[in-house]
């Protein structure tokens, strides 16, 4: 492994341990070179399935840009980055068990939108509105409406 300071390549691992999850290694270590320290991620490479756009082009499945828009929802919310890495990873999981070669994007944005929803209502309503492309204040209005109406039917009222 290079050093991401000196760039040696003589480097020792100190210590490793697995995630919760089992499925990544973390490592730190030590370049024997400049003594520095640094941290390293070790993960299965495993083949996630082509994302079939609204327009029919297909993608790779790309955890940065699900990230990316998860992050952008909960920005200025206090939504913690763990549970943001959680619920990226879970939809990760979920389409690597399934074992499909395509996906559509709107399962992806659901599932998204499903986790959002549980997490931060705000959050969700943002994805929502970026997600579905609300034109107007009416598309906006009804998303709010359906999500008071659920909120009111898990209390019990």
């Amino acid at each position: 492994m290079r050093c991401p300071f000196c760039e040696a390549t003589d480097t020792k691992v100190i210590d490793s341990r697995s995630s919760k999850d089992g499925y990544v290694v973390r490592r730190r270590r030590s370049c024997e070179h400049c003594k520095s320290r640094f941290t390293t991620y070790e993960k299965i490479e495993d083949l996630l399935p082509m994302v079939v756009k609204k327009d029919y082009r297909r993608e790779a499945f790309d955890r940065k840009k699900i990230l990316k828009g998860v992050q952008q929802a909960c920005q200025k919310r206090p939504v913690s980055i763990e549970t943001i890495d959680s619920i990226v990873d879970s939809i990760e999981k979920h389409f690597m068990e399934r074992n499909d070669k395509e996906i559509e994007s709107r399962e992806v944005g659901e599932l998204l939108m499903d986790a959002l929803r549980e997490v931060d209502q705000v959050a969700y309503v943002r994805f929502a509105s970026v997600y579905r492309e609300f034109r107007d204040v009416g598309e906006f209005m009804v998303e709010l409406e359906d999500l008071l109406a659920k909120e009111g039917e898990s209390k019990g009222e």
